[in-house]
């Protein structure tokens, strides 16, 4: 119009008039640019969704999941060379989860306010840094502490993966994509669990310089991170700076359902966390071969790997969220228990019983949370933290009760764990549908 304007002004002493298409042109052009503009945002917006994802997905296997399943393989050399009981075992293998409780009431209104991608940059940068560090520990108590260090900000990383998904994949395809980076993490539970102590440690000439390996991994990903692009359109981008931290949390504890997601989510977590840690050195104990019980353990994250995006695809046909949770959260307690009693080739049926759906379970519990209605990706961060938060205090108890628990039997820490399963399982029967029903609308990138 600015430009139709000028026009007239400079022809004034001429004529007033113009030609239809003359007009045509300049009353359009600008309503065009503005649209093709828009268009060509928001295509790229489309491409680039796929390329963070697969970073988050590789965020996953190589800063979270392969350095946390490379310990319990990694334990046996490291408590000869440390002189560790097995008590001490159990409490460095909590341990990452003690920071835990309390980052994931920070980190997550953190990454609210500030955003996923400078908070993931930050969270695997310490995390580097914290994780080579383990490999200087001479003692119990220097790995204790290292580990501590870790574990903050590691608990970091999860909860603004899945944010991050939240931001960029609408309603319809967040399951899939929650999915997608539960699979990463179960391929870096799967390499780390297969490999560590088997490759890894005599590739690098032991366990520490595994572990300084690891820490620059992190940092490589911190830097990807960095140079990320942020989501620059959509209700997220305006709102998200105005949210500070009292409100974040105010806001999200109000919410029942949310609470009892958390809670049966930490039953499960305490439940595979403490049977994992275990595994490996029960498995030993009874005479398996070393390749053998890594592989056993190995292949709870490959089932587990190859079942999670066909459950969450599953859940998205079926329309129910709670239902495929309930059965998936049987499933990994049937599992576990069964390891009590099991022996022989039975064990090795428990552990992928057990491991069918833990992926799964994690990638659709996420997304219930966000899909809960008042919460979406606005508020996402905070409502996945105080769940890795709740996740925390199961972390921490659960592996060292059980691993006491073994002088009354070698199977009772399988039952105390299983126990836990069917705890958390009781409270889905208190959810509201209308949180776990999918209704075919977009509130949770509305809200």
């Amino acid at each position: 119009m600015d430009i139709f304007l000028l026009h007239l002004q400079l022809n004034s002493n001429r004529s007033l008039t113009c030609s239809p298409k003359f007009c045509c042109q300049l009353f359009l052009k600008d309503p065009i640019d503005r649209y093709m503009k828009a268009n060509k945002s928001h295509i790229q917006a489309q491409s680039y969704k796929w390329l963070i994802l697969t970073i988050s997905a590789f965020t996953f296997t190589f800063v979270v999941a392969i350095p946390q399943m490379s310990l319990p393989v990694l334990f046996d050399e490291i408590s000869l060379e440390l002189g560790l009981s097995l008590v001490q075992v159990g409490w460095i293998w909590g341990a990452g989860s003690v920071l835990g409780i309390l980052v994931g009431l920070i980190g997550g209104p953190i990454g609210d306010r500030f955003g996923p991608r400078r908070t993931l940059a930050v969270a695997c940068l310490l995390m580097g840094i914290a994780g080579a560090a383990r490999g200087l520990s001479n003692s119990f108590t220097m790995l204790t502490v290292t580990t501590l260090i870790t574990g903050f900000a590691q608990w970091s990383i999860p909860m603004n993966v899945h944010k991050t998904c939240g931001i960029w994949f609408p309603r319809e395809q967040l399951g899939m994509a929650n999915g997608v980076v539960s699979v990463g993490m179960a391929l870096g539970f799967l390499l780390g669990a297969l490999l560590a102590a088997t490759v890894f440690s005599p590739l690098f000439g032991g366990w520490r310089n595994v572990l300084f390996m690891y820490g620059g991994v992190a940092i490589l990903f911190s830097i990807f991170w960095w140079f990320s692009q942020e989501k620059t359109d959509g209700f997220y981008q305006q709102n998200s700076h105005k949210i500070t931290f009292l409100e974040a949390i105010r806001h999200v504890i109000h919410y029942r359902n949310v609470w009892i997601l958390c809670i049966a989510t930490a039953g499960v977590s305490g439940c595979v966390n403490g049977m994992l840690g275990f595994l490996p050195l029960y498995l030993r104990g009874l005479g398996w071969e070393p390749a053998a019980a890594d592989s056993t353990l190995a292949s709870f994250h490959a089932v587990s790997m190859f079942f999670a995006i066909p459950i969450a695809l599953l859940s998205d046909r079926v329309r129910t969220r709670r239902g495929v949770l309930m059965t998936a959260a049987l499933l990994i307690g049937i599992g576990t228990g069964l390891l009590g009693f099991a022996s022989g080739v039975l064990i090795s049926l428990a552990v992928l019983v057990a491991g069918i759906s833990r992926d799964g379970f994690m990638a659709l519990t996420m997304t219930a949370i966000i899909e809960e209605k008042g919460i979406g990706a606005r508020f996402a961060g905070t409502a996945i933290g105080l769940n890795m938060s709740i996740m925390g205090v199961a972390g921490v108890f659960a592996p060292p009760v059980g691993n006491w628990l073994v002088k009354f039997g070698t199977g009772i820490p399988f039952l105390f764990w299983a126990s836990l399963v069917f705890f958390g399982f009781v409270g889905y029967f208190f959810m509201q549908r209308r949180a776990v029903e999918i209704a075919g609308s977009s509130q949770a990138q509305s809200i």
